[in-house]
C-alpha cells in the first residue's frame, strides 16, 4: 500500500525536424510546468530529409550531443511522425468493446481503411466517445503509418542512448501544446478556433484547433531553406554560411529591403492560402487567432505583418510564457527557439498522461 507515490519517470520529448533535433524535459511544478532541461542540436545535411530519416546514424549522434548537452537524466523518450506519413480515419465500432475486443475487431477491419499490408505498418487507435447520432456505437480514431517511418525514429533513439516509449503524430503533438497558448489569447480559449501555421526548414503545417480539438490538419513544401538559398544565390555564400549569416546577422544593408521583406511577404501569402484551403473545406470562414511557429517565426516583426494583411490578431508561439526554468536552462536560448518548440513541448507533456 505504497503511501509515497513514486513519480512516473520522465518522458523527453524529442523533436527530429528537417535541420535539428529538439529535445525539451518538463517537470510538473504545483500546478504549473517547469522546463528542466532543453537542447536544439543541429543535424548534418540531408540527414533528414522532408522529415524522413536517411542517416539513421547522423540522428543517432545528434540525439546523443542534444542528450549529453541539455543535461538531462532522462532516458525514456516520445516522438512524432509527420501527418503526411500518417492515415487517420474515424471509424464506428460497436459500444462496450473492451480495449482487446476492439483491436482484434479493428485488426480485422483494418485493410478496408488502410492501402498497405499489415504486416508493413503500426496500427493504432483511441476511443473518441460515443458517435453523435447513435448511442450504440462508439467513434474511434484510427491511425497508421508504415513500419518503417517508426523502426527509423526508434533505431535513432537507440542509437542516441534513449528508449523510444511513445510515437506520436506531429498534428496531435501541437493540439497537445496549443493549449499552453490559450494565455495569448485575450479571452478564454474555449470556443476559439485557432490556426497555428508551424513554418519549418522545408515543410509548413497548419493545424486548426476549436475549443482545444484538432479540426483540419494541412502539410505542404514551403519553408525557410528558400530564404536560406535566396541568400546563397544573391551573396554567393554557401549554404551553411548562408544559413549563419540568416540566423546571426552579418549581411550586406540591402538584405533587410531586398530580401528578408520579400520572403516576408512570401510568408504572408503562404499563410493566407493555408486558410483559403481551410475556409474552403466548408467548416468555417474565419478564425479568432493566428499563431506562427516554426523557425521562421522568429523572424522579427514577421507577425505585425501578417496581422495586417489578414486582418486576424497574430502571435508567435510561446508555450513556455507560464513557466518556471530550471537553473540550467539558458532563458534567452529558451525565448529564441520558443516558436520552434511546439513539436517538442507536446511530446514532453506526455510525461503527465
Amino acid at each position: 500500500m505504497g503511501l509515497l507515490k513514486r513519480k512516473k519517470p520522465a518522458i523527453l520529448g524529442l523533436d527530429i525536424s528537417s535541420t535539428s533535433v529538439k529535445l525539451l524535459e518538463l517537470a510538473q511544478d504545483g500546478d504549473r510546468y517547469r522546463v528542466q532541461s532543453l537542447a536544439v542540436e543541429p543535424l548534418p545535411d540531408n540527414a533528414v530529409v522532408d522529415k524522413n530519416i536517411q542517416d539513421v546514424e547522423a540522428v543517432g549522434d545528434t540525439i546523443q550531443r542534444a542528450v549529453k548537452r541539455s543535461g538531462t537524466k532522462a532516458k525514456n523518450a516520445a516522438v512524432a511522425v509527420a501527418g503526411s506519413a500518417v492515415i487517420t480515419k474515424i471509424i464506428t465500432m460497436p459500444t462496450g468493446l473492451s480495449d482487446d475486443e476492439l483491436e482484434t475487431q479493428i485488426e480485422m477491419e483494418a485493410d478496408q481503411y488502410i492501402p498497405y499490408p499489415l504486416e508493413e505498418i503500426n496500427l493504432d487507435f483511441e476511443v473518441l466517445g460515443e458517435s453523435e447520432n447513435n448511442p450504440d456505437t462508439v467513434d474511434v480514431l484510427l491511425a497508421a503509418s508504415r513500419s518503417e517511418n517508426i523502426e527509423l525514429r526508434s533505431a535513432a533513439l537507440s542509437l542516441g542512448g534513449l528508449i523510444p516509449k511513445i510515437v506520436d503524430v506531429e498534428a496531435y503533438t501541437i493540439e497537445h501544446s496549443a493549449k499552453l497558448i490559450a494565455h495569448q489569447l485575450e479571452q478564454n480559449s474555449e470556443d476559439k478556433i485557432i490556426a497555428l501555421i508551424d513554418i519549418g526548414a522545408t515543410m509548413t503545417s497548419l493545424n486548426v484547433v476549436e475549443n482545444n480539438h484538432l479540426i483540419y490538419t494541412r502539410e505542404q513544401s514551403f519553408g525557410g531553406k528558400q530564404l536560406t538559398e535566396e541568400i546563397m544565390r544573391r551573396y554567393g555564400l554557401a549554404y551553411d554560411e548562408a544559413g549563419r549569416l540568416k540566423k546571426e546577422g552579418g549581411l550586406p544593408d540591402n538584405y533587410i529591403p531586398e530580401v528578408l521583406e520579400p520572403f516576408k511577404e512570401t510568408i504572408a501569402q503562404q499563410v493566407s492560402r493555408f486558410l483559403q484551403f481551410f475556409y474552403t473545406s466548408g467548416q468555417h470562414n474565419a478564425v479568432d487567432l493566428i499563431v506562427l511557429a516554426g523557425g521562421c517565426a522568429s523572424i522579427p516583426g514577421i507577425d505585425e505583418l501578417v496581422e495586417s494583411q489578414l486582418d486576424t490578431p497574430t502571435v508567435i508561439a510561446n508555450p513556455f510564457a507560464e513557466m518556471s526554468l530550471d537553473s540550467k536552462v539558458n532563458p534567452q536560448a529558451l525565448s529564441n527557439d520558443a516558436p520552434s518548440l511546439m513539436i517538442a513541448c507536446g511530446l514532453a507533456m506526455r510525461s503527465f498522461d
